[in-house]
């Protein structure tokens, strides 16, 4: 179909291919009313090898500091300059003015937590660019096969 090489996958990328098993029905106790025994401990082999790396962590969490906090606080910082414009009678300032303006930045606050966690570089040994428009479009596309991946084929 497409000419590109197949990509490797990523350490905390699920697989794509993977069969559910079907459920076992719940076996009956024993003795309910035995508190002695102790429940199994969880496995945690399998979760270790899906979990996402320190690393890529570190670096998504730097992004979204810087995409979403940036926006967040001069949303914040609207109402406290209108105050001061509104108090200080330097003009009158309309109310919808300052709700939209602030309203305005806390929307690209919400899209600059999503940015941040795409455009960061989710190889542990690439950190990537500044901007991150080559990761976003990158992680971005990894989404939208995930996507189509999910959907029941009819």
């Amino acid at each position: 179909m497409s000419s590109e090489p197949p990509r490797q996958r990523l350490p905390f990328e699920p697989i794509a291919n993977r069969k559910k098993t079907p459920k076992k029905p719940a076996e009956p106790l024993e003795n309910p009313v035995n508190e002695d025994k102790q429940p199994p401990a969880p496995k945690t082999g399998g979760k270790q090898s899906q979990s996402i790396p320190e690393v890529v962590s570190k670096r998504m969490i730097s992004r979204i500091a810087l995409f979403c906090g940036v926006p967040t606080l001069l949303g914040i910082s609207t109402f406290f300059v209108s105050y001061l414009i509104v108090s200080k009678g330097l003009f009158d300032l309309p109310n919808t003015a300052v709700l939209l303006v602030s309203m305005g930045c806390f929307g690209l606050g919400v899209l600059g937590l999503s940015y941040g966690v795409l455009s960061a570089s989710w190889d542990e040994e690439v950190s990537g660019s500044s901007i991150g428009w080559e990761e976003f479009n990158t992680n971005f596309g990894r989404m939208r096969e995930a996507w189509r991946g999910a959907k029941p084929k009819s």
